[in-house]
């Protein structure tokens, strides 16, 4: 018996979150019947229903992107945006994206069908690093660099401690080029914390999360996932070591 939620990730529904709020929004039967509850154990011979359709187990898969810049991070838009997912015509498993970069942030994200993958490597907890490269506005401070390493306040908290690292500045133009690795995942943080230091983000790119990077890849290309990678991810994630 398992939990219903991880049920559904593994089922390739969605995220074990988002499983969780579907749950209790009243959009899933088990066996006919509306469950609400999140602690809710089902076994492989229940018939668990999302939205009125029976979920099927899919085998698991792994891509990474190169996001351009003007994409959504989501499965769908209802605007009817360029999605990320949109990026993989010919895939036939429901796939998502695994956490969101902002629509005007370009780099690395990674897509699945594995809920519990993708809880490993968004949850806070895991710490699992994405190195940034942006373009500011304004040349940055010694000392204001070093308050985005020791953690800054935002309107949601404080921030966790960061690596900064400047890369290059030109004084003519008033502009600087920094990379900024963080652990977190707050919607648009690198841009806020950035706009807290009076140095706004004129472009964002997330050029490494983990071990993966941009490297090969041109914008709004992707290339699957090795199963050596996805070993070594859940591994950094269960160990915070590179496996």
């Amino acid at each position: 018996m398992e939990r219903l939620q991880k049920v559904m990730a593994q089922a390739g529904i969605a995220s074990r979150r988002k499983s969780e709020e579907l749950i209790v929004s009243g959009k899933v039967k088990v066996n006919g019947v509306v469950v609400t509850e999140l602690g809710t154990r089902v076994s492989s011979t229940d018939q668990v229903e999302v939205e009125g359709i029976p979920i099927v187990k899919e085998d698991n898969v792994y891509y990474l992107l190169y996001k351009p810049r003007g994409v959504i991070s989501t499965a769908n838009d209802e605007k009817g945006r360029k999605t990320v997912v949109d990026f993989f015509p010919h895939i036939e498993e429901r796939i998502y994206p695994v956490g969101r970069l902002d629509y005007d942030t370009s780099g690395v994200i990674i897509l699945t069908n594995d809920g519990d993958f993708s809880y490993l490597m968004t949850h806070p907890k895991f710490e699992i690093k994405k190195k940034y490269i942006a373009k500011v506005k304004g040349i940055p401070s010694r000392e204001n660099l070093r308050k985005l390493e020791r953690g800054i306040e935002l309107e949601d908290g404080m921030t966790a401690p960061a690596t900064v690292k400047m890369q290059s500045m030109d004084k003519k133009t008033q502009t600087a080029i920094v990379e900024i690795t963080i652990h977190e995942g707050r919607n648009r943080q690198v841009r806020r914390m950035f706009d807290a230091i009076g140095c706004p983000v004129d472009s964002l790119k997330r050029e490494e999360f983990a071990i993966l990077s941009t490297r090969g890849l041109n914008a709004g290309e992707a290339r699957e996932l090795t199963v050596h990678e996805v070993k070594q991810l859940r591994v950094l994630a269960e160990t915070g070591k590179i496996g």
